[in-house]
């Protein structure tokens, strides 16, 4: 069962320290320390603008599937900033390197925080050493703190459970309330395991988690340069996986993807300005496509959202967003939408048991699901998780670099 409480990961340390990048109140700067002959993946951001440390951490990924540092900084990303930004990003990585002892490689940059402003290094390897005197297995509640943002609250997981016999512990955290969108939605996490697991498979592991979790999230329908998300395997646990046919492969994946699904979700339940969670799920279609098109364009609707934030059941936005997302030859006729329970829509209009009270007492809710029947085009089934938008939404971007 998951645990409130973060359990620490066999052959993973963290240490956190202030660099005073864009604050001083609090740590901005973490540090993770990865045993020898670990093995590590990461899925990172399709925004072709992609930031500096994205493009180092994934060519060093490239060259060795053992990484055995993560340095993580909050309050500036590092994107935007052209040639200086990889050269600054190279350059922390060297300081680690100098520090530690471990190959240039071996260093896995991540950056959040505002785009286009160069990267404070000499900052950053100042604090680097108290960082390094701060490592600890016990740190991930830290470290949760320490890459936040715009987050109102840190975001964790962290389960011990049994598979095939064997115990299996797996530990994460994430940052991430605005510029969220899938393509990773600005969002990192970072997930070990003591797990042993070859790096080929736990890419896979994790690409299929991502694709069900942090590529079903949406706030605002903007996806970051900086988003990426780490999943590493000490292999200092009783867990062996050698092969996709492996007893313990299936649910070892399922416990990542449930790890990935909590910070997702913890994600959107922070969401700027946020005070509802929104599940949307599109069934009956023909493709997952078609659902997916369908899904989003309600839940990147700012008019469904907004009217979701006033709790006004003006069911007619969410009909016009089904309307326009795209699906080819619709029978409106055959449609359903339902609030929860409640069919708000049938036969190409309101539906005629619906009141304006049940469609009320749904939206005064904190958790809502909408629920789309596409009218038997198929059996595929997608859900995306999104949030309202509030009045503080527009103040904490506007007000975001000030």
């Amino acid at each position: 069962m998951p645990s409130p409480l973060l359990f620490s990961i066999n052959g993973i340390k963290i240490g956190t320290a202030c660099a005073g990048i864009k604050q001083t109140l609090r740590d901005d700067l973490t540090l993770f320390e990865i045993a020898p002959a670990s093995t590590g993946a990461a899925v990172f951001t399709r925004n072709a603008f992609c930031a500096a440390p994205v493009t180092v951490a994934r060519q060093h990924l490239q060259q060795t599937s053992s990484p055995r540092f993560l340095l993580i900084n909050s309050g500036n990303a590092n994107a935007g900033t052209g040639e200086r930004g990889l050269t600054e990003a190279l350059a922390c990585c060297e300081a680690v390197a100098d520090l530690t002892g471990c190959a240039l490689t071996e260093v896995l940059p991540f950056s959040t925080g505002v785009i286009g402003i160069a990267l404070p290094v000499t900052k950053i390897t100042a604090a680097l050493p108290a960082a390094v005197a701060n490592l600890q297995a016990q740190h991930w509640e830290q470290a949760a703190r320490a890459i936040m943002t715009t987050d109102t609250i840190p975001k964790s997981y962290s389960v011990q459970t049994t598979i095939a016999g064997q115990s299996l512990t797996v530990s994460g955290i994430a940052k991430g309330a605005g510029m969220i969108k899938p393509n990773m939605a600005t969002m990192l996490a970072f997930i070990a395991t003591d797990a042993a697991i070859p790096a080929p498979l736990l890419h896979t592991c994790l690409q299929t988690a991502v694709d069900q979790t942090f590529n079903r999230i949406t706030v605002d329908g903007d996806t970051s340069t900086n988003d990426a998300c780490v999943l590493i395997a000490t292999g200092q646990g009783e867990v062996s996986i050698d092969s996709a046919n492996h007893p313990a492969y299936t649910p070892f994946c399922a416990t990542i993807t449930e790890a990935c699904t909590h910070l997702a979700k913890a994600i959107i339940r922070d969401g700027e300005g946020a005070t509802k969670f929104i599940t949307v799920t599109v069934s009956e279609g023909s493709t997952a496509t078609e659902c997916l098109e369908v899904a989003y364009a309600i839940a990147h609707s700012p008019l469904v959202k907004t009217a979701f934030f006033a709790s006004d059941p003006n069911w007619g936005r969410i009909l016009a967003a089904v309307g326009r997302a795209g699906v080819p030859k619709l029978n409106i006729n055959a449609v359903q939408i339902y609030l929860n329970e409640i069919c708000i829509v049938n036969q190409g209009g309101v539906a005629t048991s619906y009141t304006e009270e049940q469609g009320q007492q749904v939206m005064r809710q904190q958790d809502i699901t909408i629920r789309v029947l596409l009218g038997q085009r198929g059996n595929c089934q997608e859900t995306v998780y999104t949030c309202d938008f509030s009045y503080d939404y527009v103040k904490i971007n506007a007000e975001y670099r000030t």
